[in-house]
């Protein structure tokens, strides 16, 4: 089958790989990075799982093949900018340096290509839970990796039936009034520290939930993650924002494309 050229983007906005775990989704990942390009791809935290890291290593092959392939992406030009976030906090000591040309910064302004300028932030530092009660944090970590299992188990089962993959621990999230709730305040918080950068709206991650609107007086854009949703944001040439799922097989889309490619009867 003929190889398919990368849709090129002006940036691509990718928070919450979480690699180094095991609810981590390096191969659908990987196969978006094959499919997608950009002149400037943004790592908006928790990018690396150190807290799992620290409690047990997990490094599987695919994993390291995200790193390298984002530094292949540096070596070929692409500006990268990695924002830690609170799983990945041990590299807010190297705020301004490089790594294999990848940019460590605190927070940064994107200006888009209509000219309208975002404050990308992870979000964490906004979060009570993780500033004031980091053992609740943590305890909280548990409980979602234990979700996550079950997630997996559950898309087993899913795919025997040849469903496709459906996130049951995002679904059981959003059903929690008091999750609702904490997001909600997290979009107000987020959208109003951008209003204090004088900036026209918030780019970031670490609530797992991808979503973009205004309906806080300022553009809001979260990331998602790569645990649950398989989201990522993109920004178009004309300044056009876009959110990309991206939980279909790599067999399945290889499936679809070779239909596609098949001459049609007359």
């Amino acid at each position: 089958m003929t190889a398919v050229k990368p849709h090129r983007f002006r940036a691509l906005f990718i928070s919450d790989v979480h690699l180094g775990t095991k609810g981590c989704q390096a191969e659908r990942l990987l196969d978006f990075l094959r499919y997608h390009e950009a002149d400037t791809i943004y790592l908006v935290g928790d990018i690396v799982d150190g807290w799992q890291l620290r409690s047990g290593w997990y490094w599987p092959q695919q994993h390291n093949d995200v790193v390298q392939k984002l530094l292949r992406q540096a070596r070929k030009g692409v500006r990268i900018v990695y924002i830690p976030g609170n799983h990945d906090e041990f590299l807010r000591n190297y705020y301004g340096t490089h790594f294999g040309g990848v940019e460590v910064v605190e927070n940064i302004m994107h200006e888009g290509a209509d000219g309208r300028r975002y404050l990308v932030i992870h979000g964490d530092l906004f979060d009570l839970v993780v500033t004031q009660a980091r053992w609740l944090a943590h305890l909280g970590d548990w409980a979602y990796t234990s979700a996550l299992w079950l997630n997996t188990i559950f898309n087993k089962g899913r795919r025997l039936f040849g469903f496709p993959y459906w996130s049951l621990s995002k679904w059981l999230k959003l059903k929690v009034k008091n999750a609702v709730s904490f997001i909600g305040e997290f979009e107000k918080t987020l959208v109003a520290e951008a209003r204090r950068h004088d900036a026209d709206g918030v780019i970031c991650g670490h609530i797992h939930h991808a979503v973009m609107h205004d309906d806080f007086g300022l553009r809001y854009v979260n990331c998602g993650d790569w645990v649950e949703s398989c989201t990522a944001i993109a920004e178009h040439d004309d300044g056009r924002f876009e959110i990309i799922h991206w939980t279909e097989t790599p067999r399945l889309r290889q499936d679809t494309a070779a239909a596609l490619a098949e001459p049609r009867a007359a």
